[in-house]
């Protein structure tokens, strides 16, 4: 083994970026499942108005129950390897993403064999492998457009405000720099990808990107504080696997780089 993998916060830092970008592109895989958030914790749907928007309720899709620990692990990457390391992670994040994208486009253009594949499906309830195939992986455009830029954007801005913050109040209140920067972080990404997907894309008024936009920022912003404590924990796992005197060393570089 190259000596550098020896070194434990190596070994950290590469255990955290293939979690964050597995993360990320489970949660655009999974993206396009919408679930009720009211009958998930047992409660009756209601419909209610927000913005002169009638009908609304806390439908969400399935990504949202990933991105959450994505930005849990921004600001913990952002703790002890700094902004480029963020930045870099995030760089890498979106390009597979968009790679994984093409491929799932290659894989539905690509013949379906028709015996086993479409055929013995049928027996199992599902019309046609194809179509079913096609809808869960192939997402429309501006969706996918929308969601890369909303992450990129939102990853940029999380790094941006974390490191303001922490410059004001040093190694104090790191539930402050943590929530914070991810609060304003996914504001801007429940609007960026509404914005781009559904006002570009299917031509819905602004006054409804904003209504939807805000209820699904309602859930952003519970689970953010939600998580705070997750951080501590997940901060006081590595001091005791890196040691008090390297995690100090390596603050230190994080906030001056």
């Amino acid at each position: 083994m190259p000596t550098f993998l020896k070194d434990k916060a190596t070994k950290l830092f590469v255990f955290m970026a293939a979690f964050f970008v597995a993360n990320a592109l489970i949660a655009e895989c999974i993206g396009g499942k919408l679930f009720s958030l009211e009958t998930l914790l047992g409660l009756e749907v209601q419909a209610f108005s927000l913005l002169g928007e009638d009908g609304l309720n806390y439908t969400l899709t399935a990504g949202v129950l990933l991105w959450p620990l994505e930005f849990v692990m921004t600001d913990i990457v952002n703790e002890y390897y700094g902004p480029k390391a963020v930045k870099r992670i995030s760089w890498i994040a979106v390009s597979l993403i968009a790679y994984a994208f093409v491929m799932f486009y290659l894989a539905m253009r690509v013949p379906a064999e028709q015996s086993f594949w479409i055929g013995s499906m049928q027996q199992e309830g599902i019309p046609n492998m194809q179509t079913a195939f096609s809808a869960v992986l192939g997402q429309g455009m501006w969706i996918i457009v929308g969601s890369i830029c909303a992450f990129l954007v939102s990853q940029l801005v999380d790094v941006w405000v974390f490191h303001k913050i922490k410059k004001a109040t040093g190694e104090k209140s790191v539930w402050l720099r943590a929530t914070g920067s991810t609060m304003l972080s996914q504001l801007i990404d429940s609007f960026i990808v509404l914005f781009i997907a559904f006002h570009l894309g299917k031509d819905w008024s602004i006054q409804r990107v904003f209504a939807i936009g805000l209820v699904n920022y309602s859930y952003k912003a519970v689970m953010a504080i939600v998580l705070t404590p997750v951080i501590y924990l997940v901060e006081y796992f590595i001091e005791r696997y890196l040691g008090k005197e390297k995690v100090a060393e390596m603050k230190a570089s994080a906030m001056g780089s």
